[in-house]
């Protein structure tokens, strides 16, 4: 990976490629969420906590195996009804100074930076672009809203409704397995929650966080289709095909492979 902080000392006559798709993210089973997207995220991705630290982070859960972005085509489209913060704001991110300050950088490990195609990082008046100033200004936003996320997040573990979330996964042609690390919202400790903390949580926004939560359980069986969805995509993708890239049907004249006599 290469990151390298965009100054105009070394980026004065360069210039970015916008992405045009989501192969970066294919290995992400699950990505980081703030609060502020969660509302959206909820309405077609299953969300979860992970363990940070002594805390909790919220994040989206993208896959049911290590390394294994469900909602990644083998084209690298993206097949979701939203896509994460981080992935949106890819490939600019924002990088710690030695002084402290957050600075913008960009990966260029996909050929992000071109001399001569794309947008450029400054203008005449060597000052950041419009679409530079636009994307640190997102990933500022985003920034901010996951301290206050973590703040939230403080409410939840206070109240002792984060409890671990062990989900198993069943498929039909092999062994089943379960997915450890995970955790979720006790919706029995919530509904048993006095008025006050009932209150406390809604003051603070961490009700509103769990019930989005909630509410993306729904979307778990979405991840099995996916997946099946993959394992079909990658048969078709091994079966053999002609020079212009169609499917070379001519295996089915050998009939050691399929038989019609009982036709």
């Amino acid at each position: 990976m290469a990151i390298h902080p965009i100054s105009y000392t070394n980026f004065a006559n360069k210039r970015f490629l916008r992405i045009k798709n989501y192969a970066f993210a294919s290995k992400d089973a699950v990505v980081a969420l703030v609060a502020r997207e969660l509302p959206k995220a909820a309405i077609s991705l299953p969300t979860a906590f992970v363990a940070q630290g002594e805390g909790y982070t919220p994040v989206a859960v993208l896959g049911v195996q290590p390394g294994k972005n469900l909602f990644v085509r083998s084209d690298g489209l993206w097949v979701g009804g939203y896509i994460p913060a981080p992935f949106r704001g890819f490939p600019f991110l924002l990088g710690n100074a030695e002084d402290g300050r957050q600075v913008l950088c960009i990966d260029d490990r996909d050929g992000s930076v071109s001399e001569s195609e794309g947008e450029a990082f400054f203008g005449e008046d060597q000052q950041p672009t419009k679409a530079v100033k636009d994307i640190l200004n997102f990933l500022t936003q985003v920034a901010a809203n996951r301290l206050a996320t973590n703040e939230i997040m403080a409410q939840l573990q206070k109240h002792k409704l984060i409890v671990p979330w062990q989900i198993k996964v069943q498929n039909a042609d092999k062994p089943g397995f379960e997915i450890t690390g995970l955790y979720r919202i006790d919706e029995q400790a919530l509904n048993k929650l006095s008025a006050r903390a009932i209150r406390e949580l809604q003051q603070s926004g961490a009700l509103q966080l769990a019930y989005c939560h909630l509410l993306s359980m729904q979307h778990l069986p979405l991840l099995g289709k996916l997946a099946q969805a993959h394992q079909q995509a990658e048969q078709m993708a091994a079966l053999p095909k002609t020079e212009t890239g169609e499917l070379d049907m001519s295996f089915l004249a050998d009939d050691t492979t399929i038989s019609f006599e009982d036709l």
